[in-house]
């Protein structure tokens, strides 16, 4: 019999994040599917760099009615090498996706006045944190509540920086494999933090026959929390049916235009997604006729998972001779590199030449 965790011994006793009214202009805003949904709408790296595209997506999302806007948190040191691949090699102008991520950051009064701007927009403000220097800069500035990608429920650095807070966590499940996501959330709950799950594919776009909207009733009762859907598929049919399905977060990708530059485009809506609801019925029927497991990846996941996860690294450049002890190290991306788990075999071993921080630590590098 699987293990039922719950998000807190009573879970009534908690606020309940995700049925938060929004006020605009005074007035609370009605919810169309008569219980609330809380629609979260992602920007992630859509504003392509720019604190003016940046601001435009608020004003953007708060006009189409949905209660938080989300960005995504990157400081390209602190969170990555050289050796990260591209996912999708759409950019001309960067080299490397380590120069996408330097490009694709804001400074600290920058995400402040983004923050500041979708809080007189009466939206809530939501960043996911890529890097442990992420968490403290989106605790300054005061998120709500945390959402954490995928990739990064494999990232003990990361949790533990985000526990430390005591905010509620929303998980993402796409590259978590249930005995990790068990793990999560069981520390989660032995802190007695609230948390919440989103059913999440990784893939972009993800196909009807990957959504697994069966899923969220599992999560809900395998989990005892709020459950939701993180949607990729670039259609609205997904999130209509979650909700349809009692979801209490659907969490969805925007752009501006399908044309417009990013490696998420052809995952997102458009601010006008209309036209989407002529395919509903049939993509929510395959959907439900297509059910999703949580026993493996797929092929495509793996590889993802591969290029999300995290591996071994230093914190600082380490000359030949070092003997490596903890505080040297930290987890970088990608995840080709040497797990986290090994990291008790290499504390004590000495560095057999020069070693730069903006590469991962491999195995040959030690004595």
């Amino acid at each position: 019999m699987m293990k039922k965790y719950q998000s807190t011994p009573d879970k009534r006793s908690l606020p309940d994040y995700t049925r938060i009214s929004v006020r605009r202009n005074n007035m609370i805003s009605a919810n169309p599917f008569g219980e609330r949904v809380l629609v979260i709408a992602e920007v992630a790296q859509s504003h392509d760099g720019s604190l003016g595209m940046a601001h435009a997506f608020i004003d953007a999302v708060a006009g189409a009615g949905a209660a938080a806007v989300k960005f995504q948190t990157h400081i390209a040191e602190a969170e990555s090498t050289q050796d990260e691949p591209w996912r999708v090699k759409f950019s001309e102008q960067d080299k490397t996706r380590f120069d996408y991520w330097k490009r694709m950051g804001f400074s600290k009064e920058q995400w402040y006045g983004l923050a500041e701007h979708a809080k007189r927009k009466g939206i809530l403000f939501l960043s996911s944190p890529f890097s442990v220097e992420a968490v403290t800069l989106l605790q300054e500035i005061g998120v709500p509540f945390w959402k954490i990608a995928s990739g990064e429920v494999l990232n003990p650095e990361i949790l533990e920086a985000v526990w430390k807070t005591r905010k509620p966590v929303l998980f993402s499940t796409g590259l978590a494999m249930a005995e990790e996501l068990d793990a999560a959330v069981g520390e989660t709950q032995k802190r007695r933090i609230p948390f919440g799950i989103l059913k999440c594919t990784s893939e972009y776009p993800a196909p009807p026959e990957r959504w697994g909207l069966q899923m969220i009733s599992e999560f809900r009762e395998r989990y005892c929390c709020p459950v939701g859907l993180s949607d990729h598929s670039g259609s609205i049919t997904a999130g209509i049916a979650a909700a349809a399905l009692g979801a209490d977060i659907i969490e969805v990708h925007v752009t501006f235009s399908r044309q417009m530059f990013g490696p998420d485009v052809k995952a997102s809506l458009t601010i006008e997604e209309l036209t989407q609801l002529v395919t509903a019925v049939s993509q929510v029927r395959q959907a439900l006729d297509s059910p999703v497991t949580s026993s493996g990846l797929s092929e495509l996941q793996s590889e993802y998972r591969k290029i999300f996860g995290r591996s071994l690294a230093l914190k600082y450049d380490l000359p030949e001779g070092t003997v490596l002890k903890k505080e040297y190290l930290t987890l970088k991306k990608p995840g080709t590199g040497i797990p986290h788990e090994e990291a008790g075999s290499v504390i004590g071993r000495r560095l057999i030449r020069d070693k730069k921080a903006d590469r991962l630590l491999a195995r040959d590098d030690l004595e």
